[in-house]
Order: structure tokens, then C-alpha cells, then sequence
């Protein structure tokens, strides 16, 4: 119950106090989306996290969304352009070692992973990998609000100024969207008080059978 209590003190901070998140919390989230869950476990994206302000005001000098500069830390969430033989074999390197077996013993599960990327386009690749990045979101805005970490998960910024700035061409990825952290800036955010708006529970979910 104590996550619902979570959930229901969380909302989209508009306006952020210049209170530092802890580097113990903010390991707590990037640990909490390293362990999200992710199809085939290959997680297709990485997360940058910024906490120089220099850096965060040239991220944020085309957006509206002030908690880009305000923010103690800023996330950004990268995905992948293309899927490849070598991320998947990276992976299932990966799996052996941590499931101490033989790598030879993975060579179906290889085959099967490679076969299935590789039979459709890139741009459909990358779209997947898109969507894989807002399910590491969403587990990152629920350890959020279990620490009492306030955040803002935002579309609303440029990509291409922030691919530019982090250099994320040269690393095969791009930027779908970015997270702020930090504490609510009570007497100055209107919506710090309100309370949380959401449809009934019974019209939201829908019980078949």
C-alpha cells in the first residue's frame, strides 16, 4: 500500500527549489532503471545523467520546460538507431557469465534474437527500442516518488540540440526523453498543493471475464 501512497504523492513538478538530490538517491533511480524490465532483456537505450548547470542550460535553451535548468539532476534517455548481431551477441556474452553456463549453450537463443532484428528494418528497430525507453521511464518516476524524489518526465525539448550536445550520433543512439530530479518548490509551483487528478478506477480499468 505504501507504493500507492507513492504514486498518489508524485506529480509532474513545474517548479524546482536549488536543493541537490543525494548521490545515494540518485544511484537508487539509475539502479531501478537498470533493472527494469526490458524485452529480451536487451535494453536498448542508455541514460545520461547531468548535473553540471552549464550543461543543462545549453540543453535547455529551446524549451519552455524551465525544470530542464532548475532540475538537480537531469536524465536523458537515449535509444538505440539500429539493433545489431553485436548487441545481441553482447548480450548473450552477458547472460553466460552471470548465469554461469556455457556461451555454446546459448547459440539457440542467439540465433532466434539475431534472426528476428535482423528480419525486420532498422526503422522498425528503432522504434521498438523507443518504446522499450518509456518502460525504464516509468520504473524511474516509481523509484522516484518511493525516495521522495520529485520529477518531471518531458518530450518537450529539441532532440537534435540535445543529440548534438551529448554527441549521441557518434554513439548510434538518440534522444527520445528526458526526466528531471529534485524537490518541489512549494510556494512557487501551482500545482504542488492540488490534488491528484485521475479517472474512477472502474471506467479506467476495464475487467473482462
Amino acid at each position: 500500500m505504501d507504493l500507492l501512497q507513492d504514486l498518489n504523492w508524485r506529480y509532474a513538478t513545474k517548479s524546482y527549489t536549488n536543493e541537490k538530490i543525494t548521490e545515494e538517491k540518485l544511484n537508487f533511480i539509475t539502479e531501478a532503471i537498470n533493472l527494469s524490465a526490458s524485452s529480451c532483456g536487451l535494453q536498448p537505450y542508455r541514460v545520461f545523467a547531468i548535473e553540471n548547470a552549464e550543461l543543462k542550460a545549453k540543453l535547455g535553451a529551446t524549451s519552455f520546460n524551465q525544470q530542464i535548468t532548475q532540475s538537480s539532476h537531469l536524465l536523458v534517455f537515449a535509444a538505440y538507431n539500429k539493433v545489431t548481431t553485436e548487441h545481441v551477441q553482447n548480450l548473450v556474452k552477458l547472460m553466460a557469465e552471470k548465469q554461469g553456463v556455457a556461451i555454446e549453450s546459448l547459440n539457440g537463443l542467439f540465433t532466434t534474437m539475431d534472426s528476428y532484428f535482423k528480419g525486420r528494418s532498422d526503422h522498425e528497430n528503432k522504434h521498438w527500442a523507443e518504446k522499450q525507453t518509456y518502460i525504464a521511464l516509468g520504473t524511474a518516476l516509481i523509484a522516484a516518488a518511493n525516495i521522495k524524489v520529485d520529477a518531471t518526465p518531458m518530450e518537450g525539448f529539441d532532440p537534435e540540440l540535445f543529440d548534438e550536445i551529448l554527441g549521441l550520433k557518434d554513439k548510434d543512439l538518440h534522444s527520445v526523453v528526458i526526466l528531471s530530479l529534485g524537490y518541489r518548490d512549494q510556494a512557487n509551483d501551482y500545482l504542488a498543493d492540488s490534488p491528484k487528478v485521475r479517472i474512477p478506477i472502474d471506467e479506467m480499468v476495464i475487467n473482462v471475464g
